[in-house]
């Protein structure tokens, strides 16, 4: 056997996949991920009460319904990353469609501390208008107890 020329003395084709090009893309394709990761946090700008408690312990493996007030006062509501501003009315609406399609999914409030004590609490009764049984509050921990 000649190795691999023929007696051309020409190259044969190799057969074989060169896969160290491959490895090279995935390992810059990893780095650009983990570069780009933290910086597509998406939400509605907040500022959370901050207050002593113990965290919710996730029993489902569903991403909550989570509807926001902002410091401007409007509503918001986050399902999987999407978030556009909502009238009082949609709130109501939407829920109970998000509520038809996926029945015992947790629904959390999130409220501005600049936001008045009163228009939590209407979002909160028209959430149980909606069909909302029980309804959980985001808070932020104090500064100390992180």
């Amino acid at each position: 056997m000649l190795g691999p020329f023929n007696r051309a003395g020409r190259r044969r084709p190799m057969g074989e996949i060169n896969v160290v090009p491959f490895i090279d893309v995935m390992l810059v394709l990893l780095v650009i991920f983990m570069i780009t990761a933290p910086m597509l946090t998406q939400g509605v700008q907040v500022d959370l009460p901050q207050v002593t408690s113990e965290p919710i312990e996730e029993t489902e493996d569903r991403d909550p319904i989570v509807v926001s007030v902002d410091k401007d006062g409007q509503y918001y509501i986050t399902l999987g990353g999407d978030e556009s501003p909502v009238s009082l009315d949609e709130v109501s609406e939407r829920v109970i469609i998000l509520l038809d399609r996926q029945p015992g999914t947790p629904v959390m409030v999130r409220g501005d501390r600049n936001v008045p004590y009163g228009q939590v609490v209407t979002l909160m009764s028209t959430l149980q208008t909606a069909g909302v049984s029980n309804v959980g509050l985001i808070s932020e921990p104090p500064p100390g107890d992180r």
